[in-house]
């Protein structure tokens, strides 16, 4: 199972991938800002009695990541990332006094690193990496099978793609990379973005004017 929620002033999508059966979860790009955020992201971990096990990145801009650290002190976990956000990462302080997210220095995080094509396990749940860059480095979709599901952060959003004109950001780079990994998917899946609503793989082959 797959739960959404929505945190901070950019309206990021924070996921969770859930092994029910285990009681196992991860959480994809952890953005609480606010403390009722925090809030409500425990009590849910708390109700349904879950152990997370894996904090993942699918990049390292602050808005993804202002929650990150007090999932890392609270859960003894690493950040699990493409070693290349690791710059964005150390950023993160800085691009933070700029955008309004008042965030501490990351730099002493620890972080596991992925590869295109690494598995990981959530309980029994399997999640495939796919290294999609072009909106910034690093960037990572995360496929889950059982779910029918991919989680793509800011590459790719219902009907549009991420932004290219940031730091690192190669719009050639992003299109390709799309067309290689993401919409080679199977139609039904469902495509699961950093922000707004959910879109599948098939609508994006028919109605996205960038694919």
């Amino acid at each position: 199972m797959i739960k959404q929620f929505t945190f901070n002033h950019f309206g990021v999508n924070c996921y969770l991938i859930v092994d029910e059966a285990n009681k196992q979860c991860a959480i994809v790009d952890p953005a609480m800002e606010a403390t009722y955020e925090d809030s409500q992201l425990i009590q849910y971990l708390t109700t349904n009695d879950l152990q997370v096990t894996h904090l993942l990145l699918t990049h390292a801009h602050v808005d993804h990541i202002a929650g990150l650290r007090q999932c890392c002190e609270r859960f003894h976990l690493p950040v699990t990332m493409h070693a290349d956000g690791k710059k964005l990462l150390r950023q993160a302080e800085a691009y933070g006094s700029v955008m309004g997210f008042a965030v501490e220095s990351m730099d002493d995080l620890e972080i596991q690193e992925l590869h295109d094509g690494n598995l990981l396990h959530i309980g029994a749940v399997e999640v495939r990496c796919l290294f999609v860059p072009g909106h910034c480095p690093g960037s990572i979709c995360y496929v889950v099978p059982d779910d029918k599901a991919v989680i793509t952060g800011d590459a790719l959003f219902c009907g549009s793609i991420g932004r290219t004109d940031l730091p690192g950001g190669n719009h050639q780079e992003l299109i390709a990379n799309l067309k290689a990994k993401v919409m080679t998917l199977p139609d039904d899946y469902r495509v699961l973005p950093g922000h707004e609503g959910s879109s599948t793989i098939a609508d994006e082959k028919k109605y996205n004017p960038f694919l």
